[in-house]
Protein backbone atom coordinates (compact mmCIF):
# COMPACT_ATOMS: atom_id res chain seq x y z
CA UNK A 1 0.00 0.00 0.00
CA UNK A 2 1.45 3.76 -0.97
CA UNK A 3 0.62 5.91 1.47
CA UNK A 4 0.12 10.20 0.66
CA UNK A 5 2.15 12.39 3.30
CA UNK A 6 -0.46 14.64 3.22
CA UNK A 7 -3.69 13.56 5.07
CA UNK A 8 -6.18 14.41 8.12
CA UNK A 9 -7.36 12.41 11.30
CA UNK A 10 -9.82 13.42 14.23
CA UNK A 11 -11.76 11.83 16.71
CA UNK A 12 -14.17 12.75 19.95
CA UNK A 13 -14.60 11.28 23.16
CA UNK A 14 -15.83 12.04 26.48
CA UNK A 15 -14.64 12.11 30.25
CA UNK A 16 -16.82 12.23 32.76
CA UNK A 17 -18.33 16.05 32.04
CA UNK A 18 -15.53 16.57 29.55
CA UNK A 19 -15.62 16.23 25.81
CA UNK A 20 -12.02 15.73 24.29
CA UNK A 21 -11.18 16.17 20.84
CA UNK A 22 -8.25 14.83 19.33
CA UNK A 23 -7.10 15.97 15.79
CA UNK A 24 -3.57 15.26 13.75
CA UNK A 25 -3.05 16.57 10.31
CA UNK A 26 0.27 15.57 8.40
CA UNK A 27 2.21 17.40 5.54
CA UNK A 28 5.24 16.28 3.34
CA UNK A 29 8.23 16.36 5.36
CA UNK A 30 11.55 14.14 4.94
CA UNK A 31 12.02 13.22 8.37
CA UNK A 32 9.40 12.88 11.13
CA UNK A 33 8.15 16.24 12.86
CA UNK A 34 5.66 16.51 15.47
CA UNK A 35 4.44 19.87 16.76
CA UNK A 36 1.63 19.29 19.88
CA UNK A 37 -0.85 21.67 20.84
CA UNK A 38 -2.12 20.28 24.59
CA UNK A 39 -4.15 21.58 27.10
CA UNK A 40 -1.46 22.22 30.06
CA UNK A 41 -2.80 19.16 32.26
CA UNK A 42 -1.74 16.88 29.55
CA UNK A 43 1.35 17.92 29.10
CA UNK A 44 2.87 15.38 31.60
CA UNK A 45 2.07 12.92 28.49
CA UNK A 46 3.07 14.97 25.65
CA UNK A 47 6.68 12.69 25.30
CA UNK A 48 4.74 9.25 25.30
CA UNK A 49 1.85 10.73 22.54
CA UNK A 50 4.73 11.90 20.41
CA UNK A 51 6.01 8.31 20.41
CA UNK A 52 2.74 6.57 19.95
CA UNK A 53 2.34 9.18 16.55
CA UNK A 54 5.80 8.34 15.02
CA UNK A 55 5.54 4.69 16.03
CA UNK A 56 1.77 4.63 14.38
CA UNK A 57 1.79 7.07 11.45
CA UNK A 58 5.38 6.31 10.44
CA UNK A 59 7.01 9.52 8.32
CA UNK A 60 6.09 13.03 7.93
CA UNK A 61 5.46 16.65 9.61
CA UNK A 62 2.74 15.99 12.16
CA UNK A 63 0.18 18.37 14.17
CA UNK A 64 -1.50 16.95 17.04
CA UNK A 65 -4.10 19.26 18.69
CA UNK A 66 -5.92 17.78 21.67
CA UNK A 67 -8.61 20.13 23.20
CA UNK A 68 -10.92 20.06 26.29
CA UNK A 69 -14.88 20.93 26.26
CA UNK A 70 -15.97 20.65 30.42
CA UNK A 71 -18.99 22.89 29.79
CA UNK A 72 -17.40 25.34 32.30
CA UNK A 73 -17.57 22.64 35.29
CA UNK A 74 -14.02 23.21 35.92
CA UNK A 75 -10.74 24.79 34.48
CA UNK A 76 -7.42 23.56 33.84
CA UNK A 77 -5.20 26.26 34.07
CA UNK A 78 -4.69 28.66 36.78
CA UNK A 79 -2.63 32.40 36.40
CA UNK A 80 0.28 33.07 38.89
CA UNK A 81 -1.00 36.45 39.98
CA UNK A 82 1.95 37.74 42.12
CA UNK A 83 4.45 36.16 39.32
CA UNK A 84 2.47 38.05 36.74
CA UNK A 85 2.79 41.51 38.66
CA UNK A 86 6.12 40.88 39.11
CA UNK A 87 6.97 40.90 35.43
CA UNK A 88 4.44 43.85 35.08
CA UNK A 89 5.96 45.94 37.24
CA UNK A 90 9.70 45.22 35.79
CA UNK A 91 8.80 45.62 32.89
CA UNK A 92 6.79 48.91 33.36
CA UNK A 93 10.02 50.12 35.49
CA UNK A 94 12.22 49.34 32.40
CA UNK A 95 10.11 51.26 30.04
CA UNK A 96 10.71 54.53 32.09
CA UNK A 97 13.70 54.13 32.53
CA UNK A 98 14.58 53.51 28.98
CA UNK A 99 11.95 55.75 27.63
CA UNK A 100 10.30 53.09 25.85
CA UNK A 101 7.19 53.95 24.33
CA UNK A 102 4.16 52.50 26.51
CA UNK A 103 3.08 49.19 25.22
CA UNK A 104 0.67 46.30 26.14
CA UNK A 105 2.52 43.66 28.31
CA UNK A 106 -0.14 41.07 28.86
CA UNK A 107 0.16 38.64 26.17
CA UNK A 108 3.71 38.70 26.56
CA UNK A 109 3.73 38.12 30.00
CA UNK A 110 1.51 35.38 29.86
CA UNK A 111 3.68 33.65 27.44
CA UNK A 112 6.31 33.45 30.09
CA UNK A 113 7.06 30.26 31.56
CA UNK A 114 5.40 29.39 35.06
CA UNK A 115 3.44 32.62 34.71
CA UNK A 116 -0.61 30.25 33.88
CA UNK A 117 0.31 26.97 35.07
CA UNK A 118 -1.98 23.91 35.33
CA UNK A 119 -4.36 23.49 38.27
CA UNK A 120 -3.91 19.62 39.72
CA UNK A 121 -0.77 17.68 40.18
CA UNK A 122 -1.22 15.34 37.49
CA UNK A 123 -3.72 13.60 35.14
CA UNK A 124 -5.95 10.51 35.80
CA UNK A 125 -4.84 7.22 34.63
CA UNK A 126 -8.53 6.45 33.33
CA UNK A 127 -8.92 9.87 31.35
CA UNK A 128 -5.23 8.80 29.82
CA UNK A 129 -6.48 5.95 28.60
CA UNK A 130 -9.37 7.63 26.86
CA UNK A 131 -7.04 10.12 25.43
CA UNK A 132 -4.90 7.69 24.40
CA UNK A 133 -7.48 5.77 22.56
CA UNK A 134 -8.95 8.90 21.07
CA UNK A 135 -5.52 9.58 19.31
CA UNK A 136 -5.06 5.76 18.06
CA UNK A 137 -8.77 6.78 16.51
CA UNK A 138 -7.14 9.81 14.85
CA UNK A 139 -4.29 8.15 13.47
CA UNK A 140 -6.64 5.19 12.27
CA UNK A 141 -8.83 8.37 10.66
CA UNK A 142 -5.12 10.05 8.84
CA UNK A 143 -4.29 6.79 7.76
CA UNK A 144 -7.06 5.77 5.75
CA UNK A 145 -7.28 9.55 4.24
CA UNK A 146 -3.70 8.85 3.44
CA UNK A 147 -4.50 5.89 1.33
CA UNK A 148 -7.03 7.30 -0.49
CA UNK A 149 -4.74 10.07 -1.57
CA UNK A 150 -1.84 6.90 -2.03
CA UNK A 151 -3.90 4.80 -4.36
CA UNK A 152 -4.34 7.64 -6.69
CA UNK A 153 -0.41 8.67 -6.70
CA UNK A 154 0.46 5.28 -6.91
CA UNK A 155 -2.00 4.92 -10.24
CA UNK A 156 0.14 8.04 -11.82
CA UNK A 157 3.61 6.87 -11.13
CA UNK A 158 2.66 3.66 -12.24
CA UNK A 159 1.40 5.11 -15.83
CA UNK A 160 4.52 7.43 -15.88
CA UNK A 161 6.98 4.85 -15.29
CA UNK A 162 5.15 3.05 -18.25
CA UNK A 163 5.54 6.20 -20.46
CA UNK A 164 8.79 6.09 -19.69
CA UNK A 165 8.81 2.45 -20.97
CA UNK A 166 7.21 3.21 -23.90
CA UNK A 167 10.17 6.16 -25.34
CA UNK A 168 12.63 3.89 -24.18
CA UNK A 169 11.08 0.94 -26.65
CA UNK A 170 10.89 3.94 -29.54
CA UNK A 171 14.27 4.69 -28.98
CA UNK A 172 15.22 1.06 -30.88
CA UNK A 173 14.06 1.74 -33.87
CA UNK A 174 16.34 4.61 -34.16
CA UNK A 175 19.58 2.84 -33.09
CA UNK A 176 20.54 1.54 -36.49
CA UNK A 177 20.16 4.49 -38.71
CA UNK A 178 21.52 6.67 -35.72
CA UNK A 179 25.17 4.73 -35.74
CA UNK A 180 25.09 4.42 -39.45
CA UNK A 181 25.20 7.98 -39.36
CA UNK A 182 27.95 8.52 -36.82
CA UNK A 183 30.22 6.30 -38.31
CA UNK A 184 29.62 8.38 -41.69
CA UNK A 185 30.33 11.77 -40.32
CA UNK A 186 33.64 10.25 -38.86
CA UNK A 187 34.45 8.49 -41.73
CA UNK A 188 33.91 12.17 -43.71
CA UNK A 189 36.16 13.99 -40.47
CA UNK A 190 38.90 10.86 -41.18
CA UNK A 191 39.28 11.73 -45.14
CA UNK A 192 39.06 15.45 -44.59
CA UNK A 193 41.74 15.07 -41.77
CA UNK A 194 43.61 12.05 -43.42
CA UNK A 195 44.79 14.21 -47.05
CA UNK A 196 47.18 16.13 -46.29
CA UNK A 197 48.24 14.26 -43.45
CA UNK A 198 50.63 11.06 -43.14
CA UNK A 199 48.58 8.66 -40.52
CA UNK A 200 48.54 5.04 -39.73
CA UNK A 201 44.65 3.98 -41.55
CA UNK A 202 44.63 1.02 -39.58
CA UNK A 203 45.27 2.70 -36.24
CA UNK A 204 42.37 5.51 -37.13
CA UNK A 205 39.92 2.77 -37.97
CA UNK A 206 40.63 0.86 -34.90
CA UNK A 207 40.27 4.70 -32.65
CA UNK A 208 36.93 4.53 -35.07
CA UNK A 209 35.58 1.40 -33.63
CA UNK A 210 36.63 2.03 -30.29
CA UNK A 211 34.86 5.52 -30.19
CA UNK A 212 31.40 3.86 -31.93
CA UNK A 213 31.36 1.05 -28.98
CA UNK A 214 31.99 3.97 -26.42
CA UNK A 215 28.42 6.06 -27.98
CA UNK A 216 26.63 2.55 -27.93
CA UNK A 217 23.45 2.98 -26.16
CA UNK A 218 22.05 -0.28 -25.98
CA UNK A 219 23.99 -1.30 -22.36
CA UNK A 220 21.81 1.84 -21.09
CA UNK A 221 18.70 0.91 -22.23
CA UNK A 222 18.78 -2.28 -21.24
CA UNK A 223 19.83 -1.24 -17.45
CA UNK A 224 16.82 1.69 -17.86
CA UNK A 225 14.40 -1.19 -19.10
CA UNK A 226 15.39 -3.06 -15.75
CA UNK A 227 15.35 -0.04 -13.61
CA UNK A 228 11.55 0.35 -14.99
CA UNK A 229 10.70 -3.36 -13.90
CA UNK A 230 12.00 -2.89 -10.15
CA UNK A 231 10.18 0.32 -10.01
CA UNK A 232 6.95 -1.16 -10.51
CA UNK A 233 7.65 -4.21 -8.50
CA UNK A 234 8.60 -2.42 -5.19
CA UNK A 235 5.37 0.01 -6.23
CA UNK A 236 2.93 -3.24 -5.72
CA UNK A 237 5.33 -4.58 -2.83
CA UNK A 238 3.70 -5.00 0.59
CA UNK A 239 4.42 -2.73 3.14
CA UNK A 240 3.81 1.26 3.79
CA UNK A 241 7.28 2.92 4.03
CA UNK A 242 8.18 3.13 0.36
CA UNK A 243 9.29 6.94 -0.91
CA UNK A 244 12.74 6.89 0.17
CA UNK A 245 13.30 3.13 -1.90
CA UNK A 246 11.07 4.37 -4.58
CA UNK A 247 13.73 7.38 -5.02
CA UNK A 248 16.49 6.09 -5.05
CA UNK A 249 15.23 3.78 -7.95
CA UNK A 250 13.73 6.94 -9.66
CA UNK A 251 17.80 8.66 -9.18
CA UNK A 252 19.04 5.31 -11.07
CA UNK A 253 16.57 6.15 -14.24
CA UNK A 254 17.45 9.75 -14.58
CA UNK A 255 21.19 8.28 -14.09
CA UNK A 256 20.34 6.28 -17.32
CA UNK A 257 18.33 8.74 -19.52
CA UNK A 258 21.23 10.89 -18.74
CA UNK A 259 23.86 9.12 -20.13
CA UNK A 260 21.69 8.27 -23.16
CA UNK A 261 20.70 11.62 -23.82
CA UNK A 262 24.68 12.61 -23.98
CA UNK A 263 25.46 10.11 -26.33
CA UNK A 264 22.93 9.61 -28.47
CA UNK A 265 23.67 12.78 -31.20
CA UNK A 266 20.47 12.39 -32.98
CA UNK A 267 17.65 14.59 -33.23
CA UNK A 268 14.31 11.77 -33.05
CA UNK A 269 16.36 10.06 -30.15
CA UNK A 270 16.77 13.21 -28.11
CA UNK A 271 13.17 14.12 -28.04
CA UNK A 272 12.40 10.58 -26.95
CA UNK A 273 15.02 11.21 -24.10
CA UNK A 274 13.28 14.63 -23.52
CA UNK A 275 9.98 12.73 -22.86
CA UNK A 276 11.32 10.57 -20.91
CA UNK A 277 13.35 13.38 -18.44
CA UNK A 278 9.32 15.10 -18.07
CA UNK A 279 8.02 11.88 -17.00
CA UNK A 280 10.76 11.40 -14.49
CA UNK A 281 10.56 15.02 -13.19
CA UNK A 282 6.90 14.36 -12.50
CA UNK A 283 7.74 10.92 -10.74
CA UNK A 284 10.39 12.93 -8.45
CA UNK A 285 7.20 14.97 -7.27
CA UNK A 286 4.81 12.45 -6.81
CA UNK A 287 7.29 10.75 -4.85
CA UNK A 288 7.98 13.96 -2.15
CA UNK A 289 4.23 13.17 -1.45
CA UNK A 290 4.62 9.51 -0.36
CA UNK A 291 5.60 8.02 3.37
Amino acid sequence: MVLSMTGYGRAQGHYKEKTITVEIRSLNGKTTDIRCKLPLSYREKELELRKLVTDKALRGKFDLSISTDDNGTQSDACINKNLFITYYNQLKQLEGEMGIPPTDYVQAILRIPNVVQAEGSEMEEEEYKVIKKLTLEAIEGLTKFRAVEGEATKEDLRERVQEIERFRSGIEEFEVPRLERLKQRLQKNVQDFTQNTNLDRNRMEQEILFYMEKMDINEEQSRLAQHCIYFIEELDKEGDLKGRSLSFIAQEIGREINTMGAKAQFTDIQKLVVNMKNELEKIKEQLANIV
